[in-house]
């Protein structure tokens, strides 16, 4: 014996109710034009007569419903109309409701997350290092939490499903609401050194036994970074310095410069983190030339370091000596952020070969 088949179910969700509801609208508004111009009125008479029917003006009629027809077609147009409309709204109201209630269970959610978290980490600042950072702790299956005060990063976070909190991350409140007492390490990588040194002192503060990753622009932070509680500090500009010196090194080190596609490629990666790779000349008037590399570093305040040099004779230098003479015509290869080294090559008379 045959089952008797179930109905089939339409259901629609809020968005396309407020389409279909709008659809509707906007057809009855136009069949209705139509069919009062069809009794002999203006078009502007039939605008008129459907827009104080259908919102219920309650004007009087612009010409008297005399036949029973025109009676009729009026009471089609307030259903229909009405109806349209009610449809359309409703599922506005019941898209923004939706939206509303979604949105208060996933911060609910993530509330309850967040406060069972043990032996988790917590990352200050979602940038290019934060999302490689939390890419890895996935990876790993370590428990996390982002926290940023910057809602465009704190979305993408979002998307990629992290537990996340909006805030300060040097507001004590918010990271003792994150767990920080019952957290296994904190990750503090904002680009700026002031607010990591702040962060740092405020968790050291806040859980003596906690481990401590602090990001840091300029070498002289890492001091201060240590000093705040800072367990390790991570240079950018200097640990991709190494990456390059150890390419430069490889034979041949005067290919890899000579292939302008290499450069440029490096570079893109490079300004991920706000660092550029560029060579500099010494001009014959510069106040750098009878300077030594260490001199020029120490001049540049951490800016950048020097991780290859060319002389006017051609001969080309990976790590040189920081005793090292510098003299007119010598080029430079520098790494270093990209916002400093154009202001010290100004000052300097530093400039870029052709």
């Amino acid at each position: 014996m045959d089952r008797p088949h179930a109905a089939p179910q339409f259901s629609q969700t809020p968005f396309q109710r407020v389409t279909t509801g709008s659809i509707f609208f906007l057809i009855t508004i136009v069949i209705a034009i139509c069919g009062y111009m069809l009794f002999g009125w203006t078009a502007l008479e039939s605008f008129y007569m459907v827009v104080i029917t259908v919102f219920g003006v309650g004007y009087g009629e612009v010409k008297p419903l005399e036949t029973t027809p025109e009676k009729l077609f009026t009471i089609f147009v307030i259903l229909a109309g009405t109806s349209a409309a009610i449809y359309g709204v409703g599922g506005f109201v019941q898209m923004v409701t939706e939206g509303e209630i979604n949105r208060a269970f996933e911060a609910e959610r993530q509330r309850k997350s967040i406060s069972n978290l043990e032996n988790h980490i917590i990352i200050c600042g979602f940038g290019y290092i934060g999302q490689i950072l939390a890419q890895k702790l996935e990876d790993s299956g370590q428990a996390f939490v982002v926290l940023s005060i910057d809602p465009e990063q704190l979305a993408i976070a979002e998307q990629r499903g992290y537990l996340t909190k909006e805030g300060d991350p040097a507001d004590e409140l918010i990271l003792q609401g994150l767990g920080i007492r019952r957290a296994k390490a904190l990750a503090t990588v904002l680009d700026s050194d002031a607010s990591n040194v702040f962060i740092t002192l405020t968790a050291r503060e806040l859980n003596p036994d906690l481990m401590i990753l602090a990001r840091g622009e300029v070498p002289s932070t890492e001091k201060k970074l240590r000093l705040a509680g800072a367990n390790h500090v991570i240079l950018p500009a200097s640990v991709s310095g190494a990456r390059m010196a150890n390419l430069i090194t490889t034979p041949p080190a005067t290919d890899f410069f000579s292939q302008s596609s290499q450069q440029e490629q490096l570079n893109d990666l490079l300004q991920q983190i706000n660092v550029q790779m560029i060579e500099l000349a010494i001009a014959p008037q510069s106040s750098l030339v009878g300077k030594t590399v260490r001199e020029l570093e120490i001049r540049g305040k951490g800016a950048f370091i020097v991780v290859a040099l060319r002389r006017f004779q051609g001969d080309f230098i990976t790590h040189p000596s920081p005793t090292l003479m510098l003299t007119s015509g010598d080029i430079l290869v520098v790494l270093g952020h990209e916002e400093d080294i154009p202001k010290f090559a100004r000052f300097y008379q530093l400039f870029q070969p052709k």
